[in-house]
């Protein structure tokens, strides 16, 4: 009965959904904490944390719309010079169906796009490997080049807790020295930030979770960050010295 009425498929990606939020919740609290203290104020000593998922969800988005931008290309060339999959050329590029064609049915965009599906998935086990394996590469890819140009770098983050008046202990208090420390983990947090990121926004698709593995990415990223932004509040509202000290006021 619970097949007949659509149930058990409607539970499963609930609890697809709900795994995938709670794995996500637990990834952005894993953090590397660096030992900071202020030259500014003596005896202040805090940490600067340096999380697993660095880029956070932007390269996410990048790869995304990518992938559309690419299907809605192939679109209009397909309607263009290729509307009855007659072209050779065409066909290695994208094929799809007159009567639905949203989804690519075949050519290179056919892998590089989600089954969106178990059932799918299962299908065609061939192209959801691709799928996976190209759209975690094109998430890593992205997530490199994002902290270059989004300034995560980390001779910017170096030159950020300099400018900010606080030191590493053990270390001189210089950009080159910093950043070579920092170098111990942005650039390998980077890449591991890309591929969990990339894996599961890809598995989640795949497994249709509900909204996309990006929406979930997105989700559980804003609640995060409403969260910290509270806890800052708080800070400000009940510890205004410490707030002041951090330059909040």
């Amino acid at each position: 009965a619970l097949f007949r009425t659509g149930q058990l498929p409607s539970i499963f990606a609930l609890s697809l959904t709900v795994a995938v939020i709670l794995i996500l919740v637990y990834i952005e609290g894993i953090h590397v904490d660096i030992p900071i203290v202020s030259t500014k104020y003596r005896g202040f000593t805090a940490v600067y944390p340096i999380k697993l998922l660095y880029t956070s969800v932007i390269p996410v988005i990048l790869a995304s719309a990518l992938t559309a931008n690419a299907v809605f290309m192939g679109q209009m060339m397909w309607s263009q010079y290729n509307i009855e999959n007659n072209n050779p050329l065409f066909n290695w590029i994208a094929q799809f169906d007159a009567s639905a064609p949203q989804t690519p049915t075949g050519g290179v965009l056919y892998y590089v796009t989600s089954p969106r599906g178990l059932e799918a998935a299962t299908a065609d086990p061939v192209r959801s490997a691709v799928y996976v394996v190209f759209f975690t590469a094109i998430v890593t890819l992205f997530s490199r080049l994002w902290v270059e140009l989004g300034g995560l770098s980390a001779r910017t983050a170096a030159k950020n807790l300099l400018d900010a008046d606080v030191q590493v202990p053990g270390f001189r208090r210089s950009e080159e020295s910093v950043e070579g420390l920092l170098n111990r983990y942005i650039p390998a947090l980077t890449i591991m930030s890309g591929v969990i990121i990339g894996l599961l926004a890809s598995l989640a698709d795949l497994l249709s979770v509900f909204g996309s593995g990006t929406g979930i990415l997105l989700m559980v990223n804003i609640m995060v960050s409403y969260y910290q932004t509270l806890v800052k509040e708080q800070v400000d509202t009940h510890m205004p010295k410490l707030a002041a000290l951090l330059g909040r006021k």
